[in-house]
């Protein structure tokens, strides 16, 4: 994270980790080339204010798939949010319900979704959980997931799909981080078909689209894919029935020649054509940041490494902090350019 009204936050965090799980969280792949572009490419673009707009203070909710959100900030997957603060995911979780927005809980988190999604209608009883999931080869282990998603109250799935083989995370090499320390687990994994204890999350090469369809076919929840950069992606999904989709490189942590996912937004947005919303992560910093997404196409961003630095720098009240700065930046800058958000506005710095 460089510069904004965050970076104490990412310092702090990074005094308080372990340097090892910093380095996981804060590490992409292989030469971290994409990790670096996602906030690069933004630093590269700017905003054209329209002015004597005559407009009050913009509202900012967004209606999503299964949800209404107060904000058009969402929360990330990433995983293992113990690493960061012992409350793990449930801080989290509280934080983004106290927010107003959604909480798209990782599959690999250390918190079981039921729980997570618990402590978020704690705060607020209307508060909206998604669940993101890896399609795994055995049909039996994806559809106990998803059922497990039902029951815990999720109004969406959120299928990764940008990841046939894990990534190559050169820090992790070096550490020797290849497993959880005793006590931590990927929650959502135990007592699996199969597996007394807890199973591995897998990735196949052979999932395709077809695997996306007989999701569907296993759920009434709305499904939204993650990890799609080729516009011609985008409208197989749009045409496969999906009900949003999430512009992402996976935060730089899979293929690292991949293009920043700020760049990829505007063709997949033409490509959509606002029949399904669209949504982008990675690179998200500041408000302005926000902005700029929206302005190319975005319905909402998600936030992931911010609200990692924000709960291990002071639990939920760090996430809390993180969510609520984006959002009055954004809320700022979006008054400061009129109260508009257009294309024609983002321009580039070069």
């Amino acid at each position: 994270m460089t510069g904004g009204a965050l970076a104490e936050l990412h310092d702090r965090a990074r005094e308080l980790l372990d340097p090892v799980h910093y380095d996981y969280f804060a590490g992409g792949a292989g030469e971290e080339t994409a990790l670096a572009e996602n906030e690069r490419a933004f630093q590269r673009l700017a905003l054209l204010p329209r002015v004597l707009r005559g407009q009050s203070r913009p509202a900012t909710p967004v209606q999503l798939p299964g949800a209404r959100a107060s904000t058009p900030i969402l929360v990330a997957p990433t995983a293992f949010h113990r690493l960061a603060h012992p409350d793990g995911e449930l801080a989290t979780a509280r934080a983004a319900a106290a927010a107003g927005t959604v909480l798209v809980s990782g599959m690999a988190a250390t918190v079981a979704i039921g729980e997570v999604a618990g402590a978020a209608r704690e705060v607020d009883r209307n508060a909206a959980v998604w669940f993101q999931l890896y399609l795994q080869p055995d049909a039996k282990i994806t559809e106990c997931l998803v059922r497990r998603a039902e029951d815990a109250g999720c109004s969406a799935l959120v299928v990764t799909v940008d990841s046939p083989v894990f990534g190559r995370h050169g820090r992790d090499h070096r550490h020797g981080f290849h497993d959880l320390p005793p006590g931590f687990a990927a929650e959502n994994m135990r007592d699996l078909p199969g597996s007394p204890g807890v199973r591995d999350i897998e990735m196949c090469q052979e999932i395709s689209w077809r695997y996306v369809e007989a999701l569907r076919r296993m759920t009434g929840l709305p499904v939204l894919l993650k990890g799609i950069l080729h516009p011609e992606d985008a409208k197989i999904a749009v045409d496969g029935g999906m009900a949003g989709l999430v512009v992402s490189n996976h935060g730089g942590r899979q293929l690292d020649v991949a293009p920043a996912a700020i760049d990829a937004l505007p063709r997949v947005a033409e490509a959509v054509g606002g029949r399904i919303p669209v949504l982008v992560d990675g690179g998200i910093r500041r408000g302005s940041d926000v902005a700029i997404a929206l302005a190319l196409g975005a319905t909402a961003v998600g936030v992931g490494r911010p609200v990692l630095w924000g709960l291990a720098a002071a639990g939920e009240a760090g996430v809390r902090q993180v969510l609520e700065t984006l959002r009055d930046e954004y809320e700022h800058v979006r008054t400061l350019c009129g109260g508009v958000l257009a294309g024609d506005q983002v321009v580039s710095r070069c």
